[in-house]
């Protein structure tokens, strides 16, 4: 490890680090505008210059020089003042002055480093350039006579999305930045050059003017778009959430965000489910909470309850409804609302153990049946990774449109047992191989067909374990763990025909096997499951209640309330409380910190926020589900609306028509 002198301090750094990156360990800020962490260097904004010696008597820029034994770097001399100064001067040659209307000002680098490191004033007299709106598509608003061609939205597109959509035309002064042909950006992750953009030449369009950054409260969030379980922060004003932005997790979402976990939350506010309904004459009419209770009460259901769990429940709410059924005596519980019925009897046949982390040291990947782009675009990203290092892929399912190499073995799933000899090969000298299956192949019955494979090829070694299932649930694998499965699936619970079911925001049922049972939806949106319902009880959305979620990969976080549910609406744990009053029967807790002491005594793994449960070890063999081996198609058919909230949102709607079925955009006038 070299050592640098940084101002005169001297520090030891990392083989392959920058002079840039030696700075920072010194605890010296230096400007920047190119560089970023996660992208290629491209050194040309040359905004972080510093004096270098031994090297030429000139400023170097930082991002771009190895740091080597012995140097001595300088980051406050009067020659770095200067040049700085001057390159800050160049940039603001052509840019607007658009700081009052800009929606970038108050968040913006360029801003705040004109501050810094700016002259204070400009010899620039001639008039400015300007460069025409580019379309970009229906998330990201684009001025670029503001752009000062730093490219990382251009990086950001081939290096992490893997889509190569955006590029730069023309040389010089004349350099643009615009989609190819000026299409939409079409992929799943397109709105993260919008915080990557460092002026406010890509910002979000349906954010727009909508406010200031010092207004809104920040709260700290999980998102239930997914399995993956991105670590975002809510930003609200009043009862209303404004925006979503990522935070940074390395080992989960490191800083990214899928487009649907960042713009759904406009849904929040449409389709709610603000008053109690309950069925009259095959008709939904508003009523009292009372009037509702006593309506399910009047079944006496006795043991005779049932509760069904949606995708984006939080561990408390599930917990709660468990202890309800169990005073009254039932055991019906579920959370696969699709009707799938694997064996999930061992955790570990149904986690996602090499870690999101781990899955790019893997070298070689068999894909069972999942549409990982759509899936899970932040895993996709991973398996990115993992190709760039020489991995090879490999995919049972109908095709789709990978962003890296990938071979498709076809659509049935036996070929499982009878590999094509150069993949039986790839598998057996991988160092570590890895095998994901996602939910058509479970639904195809391929779970034990899985485990054969990962037992073949020896997927789980010291050091190393490749078996990996994906969910596309984020409620999933916090229901598996508080045993919110039966043996058979749904239609086991709907073959005990309940008088009552409890539907927890479950809107992918197929309500028709429950046609001689009360349906209770307590849930937030005027979705399928409420058009179903006999009783609707309103209850809160994941940004209006704190709640536990678990990902696809046994990871434990929890979340933060950011605003209060609209009318009527209640948290969930407080609408099965009173339910367990109006039938009688006691569950043990009378507040949410009870509720969570309580699940947390029973399941002691969901109290370790960050901390990723361990299911022990991977079983050989699991009892055989599914119905016949080929896998048709997946289980999302359109990215954008894959949840009720998305479905509520106007901003997904149209992401849906114009980037999936290729409508074209109608003006006012149109």
């Amino acid at each position: 490890m070299p050592k640098v002198t940084v101002d005169g301090s001297e520090i030891e750094v990392p083989d392959g680090a920058t002079v840039l990156q030696a700075c920072e360990l010194a605890g010296k800020e230096i400007p920047r505008f190119c560089y970023h962490e996660r992208l290629s260097i491209a050194g040309n904004c040359r905004m972080c210059l510093v004096e270098v010696k031994p090297g030429p008597p000139k400023p170097q820029a930082s991002c771009a020089l190895p740091a080597t034994e012995g140097q001595e770097i300088r980051t406050d001399t009067e020659m770095v003042k200067t040049a700085r100064e001057g390159v800050m001067e160049f940039l603001l040659i052509n840019h607007p002055l658009d700081c009052p209307i800009c929606d970038q000002g108050g968040e913006c680098d360029l801003q705040d480093q004109a501050m810094m490191y700016g002259r204070g004033a400009s010899r620039y007299h001639e008039n400015k350039r300007a460069v025409t709106e580019k379309f970009m598509g229906p998330l990201i608003k684009t001025i670029m006579t503001r752009c000062i061609h730093c490219t990382r939205c251009v990086r950001f597109s081939e290096e992490i999305a893997g889509v190569d959509e955006i590029g730069a035309l023309y040389r010089g002064e004349d350099m643009q930045i615009t989609t190819y042909l000026e299409q939409a950006a079409k992929h799943e992750l397109s709105a993260n050059v919008i915080d990557l953009c460092p002026v406010g030449a890509l910002t979000s369009g349906p954010y727009a003017y909508e406010s200031r950054p010092w207004e809104l409260k920040k709260t700290m969030g999980i998102d239930v778009s997914d399995a993956v379980g991105a670590n975002i922060r809510i930003d609200s004003r009043g009862r209303e959430v404004l925006r979503v932005l990522p935070r940074i997790n390395d080992d989960v979402n490191e800083e990214w965000i899928s487009d649907k976990t960042r713009y759904q939350v406009d849904g929040l506010t449409r389709r709610r489910l603000d008053k109690v309904f309950i069925r009259r004459k095959g008709k939904l009419e508003a009523a009292s909470w009372d009037e509702a209770f006593k309506r399910i009460a009047k079944e006496k259901p006795g043991a005779s309850i049932a509760a069904i769990a949606g995708d984006m429940v939080d561990c408390e709410t599930m917990f709660g409804a468990k202890a309800l059924l169990k005073a009254s005596g039932s055991d019906l519980i579920e959370s696969r609302q699709t009707g799938m019925d694997y064996d999930c009897s061992k955790l570990a046949a149904v986690n996602f153990n090499s870690t999101f982390a781990g899955i790019e040291e893997a070298d070689a990947v068999l894909i069972v049946g999942s549409h990982i782009r759509w899936e899970a675009p932040l895993i996709n990203v991973r398996l990115r990774k993992a190709v760039k290092r020489g991995a090879k892929v490999f995919v049972v399912g109908p095709e789709w449109e990978t962003t890296y190499p990938a071979e498709f073995l076809g659509n049935d799933t036996s070929v499982l047992g009878n590999l094509p000899g150069h993949v039986s090969d790839a598998f057996k000298s991988a160092e570590r191989p890895a095998i994901i299956l996602g939910g058509a192949g479970l639904a195809a019955g391929a779970h034990g067909a899985a485990l054969k494979f990962a037992s073949e090829f020896n997927l789980v070694r010291e050091g190393w374990n490749g078996f990996n299932v994906l969910h596309f649930s984020a409620a999933r694998m916090g229901a598996l763990m508080l045993g919110f499965a039966q043996k058979g699936g749904i239609a086991e619970v709907a073959k005990a025909r309940p008088k009552v079911v409890l539907a927890l925001g479950a809107d992918e049922v197929d309500w028709s096997q429950f046609d001689g049972s009360l349906k209770v939806y307590i849930g937030h949106h005027g979705d399928k499951g409420a058009h179903a319902a006999d009783v609707i009880l309103p209850a809160s959305a994941y940004t209006e209640k704190p709640g536990t979620y678990v990902n696809t990969e046994g990871r434990v976080q929890m979340a933060d309330k950011a605003i209060f549910a609209p009318g009527d609406a209640r948290e969930d744990w407080t609408i099965l409380r009173a339910l367990a009053d109006a039938l009688g029967v006691s569950v043990g807790f009378d507040s949410f910190s009870e509720l969570r002491t309580a699940m947390v005594s029973e399941v002691p793994a969901l109290g370790e926020d960050g901390v990723i449960a361990d299911y022990g070890t991977l079983p050989t063999s699991v009892a055989a589900s599914g119905k016949g081996g080929v896998i048709s198609a997946y289980p999302i058919r359109d990215f954008y609306l894959t949840n009720p909230i998305a479905r509520a949102s106007v901003v997904m709607q149209r992401c849906s028509d114009e980037l999936i079925h290729g409508e074209e955009l109608k003006e006012a006038a149109e």
